[in-house]
């Protein structure tokens, strides 16, 4: 599965890969050096055990802290039972990794493999960046093989159930969800340009307060001057990497590709209104002063169904798991005769809601599934 439902993220003492944001937002050791661990400033104890299961109140600790670290990131309070849900969620992991067997770990290892060199990719990070980068994230005592083992454990938790679960999505399920009606509007691909703008600024890049009228004046004969230039039959993308000021898109000769309704009124009703390869005038808008040229016009369509397969495949996936996952762990917990050895966290409930049926995961967005 290349997502996991929100089901499995509930098991999990964070988001699986969320650390490979690669920013140092949440960072606990942010000069990237050794720090005593936590057992060994202050010892260790077991908070539950069963079979398959031991968990210690350092991990857990551990595991809070992270969880607190994740709902800040994203600016959500964290829940007064964290402590609690994080038991629920340690406990359930090891008794889903309790399962795995040699194919569920090496498919694990290689969907990390593949993530780690994705963002990687995507990020444009050495292995030494990227290396410097995860340190600083490291929590009290974290060693980057304890890390990457976490990353692997948490992969190889979708690849368990899948098994577990018999989880089968035949090629023949797909295309009824793809050629199902009520589905229609998720693979509905509207009306695209791709487009090339140059850009001069008439606000403070800084402030973002209007430019003085003799500052803006010079914008405006030189986007003038600029025009001509490409009138003549300048190439645009070298213009554009000279002089655009739209950071954005200058580097890529200016381009961007989009539908109706993302950017400002007066920029797309200009580019929808082109012909191809037809330049626009200056078009001003509350940024600056634009020249835009059209490149292709694409005709509103439904997303042809190899690139939206995997989607419609992960999806499905996901309300198998979602429907037999809590009866599933709850015989996990049965077997496993789970004692707390903490009094405060004595009646920790290790249940899982069934998810409701209409709070089912959408459709995989085209976009999405087309890139």
């Amino acid at each position: 599965m290349k997502k996991i439902s929100q089901l499995i993220v509930l098991l999990c003492a964070i988001a699986p890969m969320a650390a490979l944001s690669v920013t140092p937002d949440v960072a606990t050791n942010s000069a990237g050096k050794a720090t005593p661990s936590l057992d060994s400033l202050f010892g260790d104890s077991v908070v539950a055990k069963g079979k398959g299961v031991e968990v210690k109140r350092n991990e857990l600790d551990s595991t809070v802290i992270k969880m607190k670290s994740l709902y800040a990131s994203r600016n959500i309070p964290a829940p007064t039972d964290l402590e609690p849900q994080a038991l629920k969620n340690l406990v359930i992991q090891q008794l889903i990794l309790a399962k795995a067997n040699d194919a569920d770990r090496l498919a694990g290892k290689t969907n990390f493999q593949a993530r780690l060199a994705k963002v990687k990719a995507d990020n444009g990070l050495t292995d030494d960046d990227f290396d410097k980068r995860i340190t600083q994230q490291f929590f009290a005592g974290e060693t980057r093989a304890q890390w990457d083992q976490q990353q692997i454990d948490l992969l190889t938790i979708p690849v368990i159930l899948e098994r577990e679960l018999h989880v089968n999505i035949t090629d023949a399920d797909i295309q009824k969800f793809y050629d199902d009606p009520t589905n229609t509007p998720a693979f509905e691909q509207p009306e695209t340009v791709r487009a090339s703008h140059i850009l001069l600024m008439t606000q403070d890049p800084d402030t973002h307060q209007p430019l003085a009228a003799d500052k803006k004046a010079e914008k405006k004969k030189q986007i003038e001057d600029i025009l001509k230039q490409a009138k003549s039959g300048a190439d645009f993308a070298a213009l554009a990497k000279k002089y655009s000021e739209d950071p954005g898109s200058k580097d890529k000769g200016g381009e961007y590709t989009f539908p109706r309704g993302q950017m400002m009124k007066e920029f797309e009703d200009a580019a929808f209104s082109l012909k191809t390869n037809e330049i626009s005038g200056v078009i001003e808008t509350s940024y600056g002063y634009h020249i835009i040229k059209l490149s292709e016009k694409m005709p509103a369509s439904k997303v042809a169904l190899d690139k939206v397969k995997d989607g419609i495949k992960d999806h499905l996936a996901q309300l198998v798991l979602q429907k037999n996952l809590p009866t599933y762990t709850a015989g996990l917990v049965k077997d496993a005769n789970i004692q707390i050895l903490d009094d405060k966290l004595k009646g920790t409930d290790f249940s899982i809601e069934p998810a409701k049926e209409d709070s089912a995961a959408p459709a995989p967005a085209p976009a999405a599934a087309a890139k």
